[in-house]
């Protein structure tokens, strides 16, 4: 379901619709009795009257010591839920640069209301040229969020992001290994070697693929066959001998790439 807000900057009021913007692809399974493939059903039972507990019995509690709870029940949550303008209201303009990936959550695109288009047509211009994000505090539901507003070509997106404290903090920081010139060049070569443009549509999710097969096999009464992969077997290498016999495989590998991408545009021409 689109979700209906508005996007506002300094005076300029903007109404908007939000929409996932990513989808789930996971195959579900259900789980069944082994013998008479029935649904398996799952309820909820108290230990202490050892029956089935119907929901109007149930309510929500806090642990603060073990085995003590402090009880919460809808007219709680009511009262203390966000009751804020649940307009998106940027606070301020950063560059996109400045913010880790790490941050960003789900994301949404986000469409103008009728009548909206030119004013959202002026800020998605005005964060792509100068490569700006804007960060505003939302409520979405009854949360809390901060969101971040970019542009992607010719979309507008919107992220949720996590606060500071839902990050965890790296241990391993500050404790790398030090390494010699000779070994950091190499590291280099092969970096530079590898590197080309991001195209995600070259990445497949071989697993769900062969889960959707599998499906298909077991319909037609067929046996899964798991197809043989051979190991790949590498002696014992020091770091300088693995480092220089990947840069000589990652100039191959880019000397057949040049000369697949030339025969392509000779076909072209």
């Amino acid at each position: 379901m689109p979700i209906k807000t508005s996007i506002s900057f300094g005076l300029v009021y903007i109404p908007v619709t939000l929409q996932n913007a990513v989808k789930s692809n996971d195959i579900g399974f259900h789980l069944l009795h082994k013998k008479h493939h029935s649904r398996i059903s799952y309820k909820k039972t108290c230990p202490e009257c050892e029956g089935e507990v119907p929901n109007e019995d149930i309510v929500k509690g806090y642990e603060y010591e073990d085995g003590k709870y402090v009880i919460f029940d809808d007219e709680d949550f009511e009262k203390i839920k966000s009751k804020k303008d649940k307009a998106i209201v940027i606070d301020k303009f950063v560059d996109a640069a400045e913010i880790d990936p790490i941050y960003y959550d789900k994301a949404y695109y986000v469409r103008p209301a009728a009548g909206a288009e030119r004013p959202f047509a002026l800020l998605l211009k005005a964060l792509d040229s100068q490569q700006k994000v804007g960060i505003a505090k939302t409520v979405l539901g009854t949360k809390d969020y901060i969101v971040a507003l970019r542009a992607k070509g010719e979309d507008m997106v919107l992220s949720t992001m996590h606060f500071k404290d839902e990050v965890r903090q790296n241990q391993y920081a500050g404790k790398l290994s030090e390494v010699n010139e000779r070994e950091l060049e190499l590291a280099k070569s092969i970096v530079q070697n590898m590197s080309g443009n991001f195209e995600i549509g070259q990445h497949k999710d071989e697993y769900r693929e062969k889960v959707l097969k599998a499906i298909e096999q077991k319909i037609a009464g067929k046996e899964i066959v798991a197809p043989r992969e051979e190991e790949a077997r590498v002696g014992v290498l020091s770091l300088m001998d693995a480092l220089e016999k990947s840069l000589q495989i990652s100039k191959k590998k880019e000397q057949a790439e040049k000369k697949t991408g030339a025969k392509k545009s000779a076909r072209k021409a």
